[in-house]
C-alpha cells in the first residue's frame, strides 16, 4: 500500500524535478517552439505542489485538488492535457487515504485513455506521448509492489523521451519544421520524464 502523504511526498518530488528543469525545458523548446514550456511547466509544477500540499481530504480529494489547480492556469496546450490526466487519475482514485497496486494500475489506465482520446498522439509523434505511453504501459506490466510502479514508469518514461530525438514533429508549431526537428527530444516528452522521474523518489 501507498499512504495518501507517501504519494504527496512523491507528488511534490515530481514537480521539484520539473521546477529544476526549466532552464533544459525553455532551452529545448526554443529550437522549434516559442521558448515557453519551461515557464508553463513551473507554473504547472507550482500548482500540483501547492494543491497538495493544502490538501485535506484523502487521495482522490488531493488529486482533483491538484487537476483544478491547474485547470485555471494560463498556459498554451501543456495546461489542459496536464488538466486532463491529473483529472483522470483522480476519477479512479480511492477516497480514502491510501491506494494498492491495482489500484494505482486503475487509475494510470484511465489517464492513459483519457489523454489518449484528448491529444490523439502515438509514440513516435514526437510529442509528451512519447513519454507518457511508455510510463503508463510500464505500470500496467509491472508485477512489483507500489514502489516497483513509480520505478518502472520513470525508465519507461525517461527512454521514451530521449528516443524523441529520433523523431519529425508531427504536432503543434514543430510540425512546421519536419526533418529539421530530429536530433532534438521533445520538450514536452522531457518534462513528463522529470515528473514521472520525481514520482520514482520516495
Amino acid at each position: 500500500m501507498i499512504t495518501k502523504d507517501e504519494l504527496a511526498a512523491r507528488l511534490q518530488h515530481a514537480c521539484a524535478e520539473v521546477v529544476a528543469s526549466e532552464a533544459e525545458l525553455t532551452e529545448i523548446d526554443s529550437h522549434f517552439g516559442d521558448a515557453d514550456h519551461g515557464l508553463t511547466m513551473v507554473k504547472i509544477a507550482n500548482a500540483i505542489e501547492g494543491a497538495v500540499a493544502e490538501a485535506d481530504g484523502g487521495i482522490q480529494e488531493m488529486l482533483d485538488d491538484a487537476a483544478m489547480a491547474v485547470m485555471v492556469l494560463n498556459g498554451g496546450s501543456a495546461v489542459p492535457l496536464w488538466n486532463t490526466w491529473l483529472d483522470a487519475l483522480q476519477e479512479e482514485a480511492p477516497e480514502g487515504d491510501a491506494a494498492d497496486a491495482a489500484q494505482l494500475k486503475a487509475m494510470f489506465a484511465n489517464a492513459l485513455e483519457e489523454l489518449s482520446d484528448m491529444s490523439g498522439a502515438q509514440v513516435g509523434d514526437k510529442t509528451m506521448m512519447d513519454a507518457f505511453i511508455p510510463a503508463c504501459e510500464a505500470i500496467a506490466a509491472c508485477e512489483g509492489d507500489e514502489a516497483a510502479l513509480f520505478d518502472a514508469a520513470a525508465q519507461a518514461a525517461e527512454a521514451g523521451a530521449e528516443n524523441t530525438k529520433n523523431f519529425a514533429s508531427k504536432f503543434g508549431r514543430a510540425k512546421s519544421y519536419g526533418d529539421k526537428t530530429i536530433g532534438t527530444p521533445d520538450a514536452g516528452a522531457v518534462s513528463m520524464a522529470r515528473f514521472f522521474k520525481g514520482l520514482a523518489q520516495a
